[in-house]
């Protein structure tokens, strides 16, 4: 999946005070291409992937994924397009507790009627996670619920992924081992994917750079 990101602003208001967040941001991203976002705390990075997502909108600015702009589309078909194209993994895991690890893997395979067990058992085996499917949450380790949420992003196959600092929570050890699966899968799967990190190390592993600074995107 292609995207592009045209003109893009968003402001915001810290009391009386208008805040640039993004200023003009462009940007295009190749089906299958890796890209590292990279910028300070505050740089806008973040919100930039809260836009891409469709969780927020711009003040001025189109996104295109191929051909369709998500700035000009209904909330309700936006949450469709989402559900069928986006995988998002966050830094806080976000995975449902009361849900066991194959239960929100299976999760977003049941939002888009593919309610396929061996499947989401597949991807836990495929993140080394088969011995435990009947574990919630709070049984695994931070690492364990990372790779949770991995399968459960890519599970239904989605041309796209999302990755808000995804070992932000993870020691420096553990945070390689799931960047090497993440890595690992999104490129035999050939999925596009862009992943905000402040981590140099980390981001010299994408296909390309874009830092955002003051607002502004640098390749």
């Amino acid at each position: 999946m292609k995207v592009s990101v045209v003109n893009l602003k968003k402001n915001f208001m810290q009391g009386k005070k208008l805040i640039k967040v993004l200023d003009d941001v462009s940007l295009e991203i190749n089906s299958g291409e890796i890209i590292a976002l990279l910028g300070k705390s505050g740089s806008g990075k973040s919100t930039l992937l809260s836009l891409l997502a469709g969780l927020e909108k711009p003040d001025v600015g189109s996104i295109f994924f191929d051909k369709k702009d998500l700035t000009k589309i209904s909330e309700e078909a936006l949450c469709e397009w989402r559900a069928k194209n986006l995988g998002i993994i966050f830094q806080q895991f976000n995975l449902i507790p009361h849900l066991t690890a194959l239960e929100n893997v299976l999760l977003p395979l049941e939002i888009n009627g593919l309610g396929d067990k061996i499947k989401a058992m597949d991807w836990l085996n495929l993140v080394g996670l088969g011995d435990r499917v009947d574990h919630f949450p709070s049984m695994l380790s931070g690492g364990e619920q990372q790779r949770v949420a991995i399968a459960r992003a890519l599970v239904f196959g989605p041309p796209m992924l999302l990755a808000d600092e995804p070992t932000g929570n993870l020691d420096s050890e553990t945070g390689k081992m799931v960047i090497e699966t993440l890595f690992n899968i999104v490129r035999e799967k050939k999925t596009t994917m862009i992943i905000v990190t402040h981590d140099e190390e980390l981001a010299a592993r994408a296909d390309r750079i874009v830092r955002l600074t003051g607002g502004k995107c640098h390749s």
